[in-house]
């Protein structure tokens, strides 16, 4: 009987500790869940710059507070090597190119700092300092394009709009380098 039991014991945790590493675990519902917290806090300040929703200084405090948390530091921690390949969406190539991936989400943290920054004094209405304006490139590329290897300004210089466009390319650079649809 005692080991029935212990027979049973391990078979679960192997059982569980499998489907942690497939992609199907806690790890990777904790990563999505916090994947569709950034989109929906990028999709409120996005909205509220493009006109699509009105400017909530509140709002828009919160959603930066959101991507602030969940970038750098926090988003590598979302990723550990048993969490990666299907059915995750989470490319294996991460391990191999982490020094890389973990450039990206530092980046994305430094930026998301600076926007959480300037929302933290955030006038009552959208003002022109805070808008992206005509003169300002997005750096070597759109939105779903590639930065150059340019220097950059100092993202606490450069307007709130466009921080955000410049959190939106890194993601997309890294969705199109470390993830992989699995429908």
């Amino acid at each position: 009987m005692r080991w029935t039991v212990k027979a049973a014991l391990l078979w679960l945790v192997c059982a569980l500790t499998m489907a942690a590493s497939a992609g199907d675990g806690p790890i990777v519902a904790a990563r999505q869940a916090s994947m569709k917290e950034m989109a929906a806090a990028a999709k409120t300040i996005a909205a509220m710059f493009d006109g699509r929703q009105a400017y909530d200084a509140t709002a828009f405090k919160a959603a930066a507070q959101t991507l602030r948390m969940r970038t750098g530091p926090a988003l590598i921690a979302e990723f550990p090597s048993p969490s990666l390949g299907p059915p995750s969406e989470a490319r294996l190539e991460i391990d191999p190119a982490r020094a890389e991936f973990e450039a990206l989400a530092n980046h994305i943290g430094t930026l998301a700092s600076a926007l959480a920054a300037k929302a933290e004094s955030a006038p009552a209405a959208i003002t022109d300092d805070m808008r992206m304006g005509a003169g300002l490139a997005m750096g070597g590329g759109s939105l779903l394009g590639k930065r150059s290897v340019a220097a950059e300004t100092d993202p606490a210089k450069l307007p709130a709009e466009h921080i955000l466009h410049l959190i939106l390319q890194d993601c997309s650079t890294c969705h199109s380098k470390f993830r992989q649809r699995t429908e």
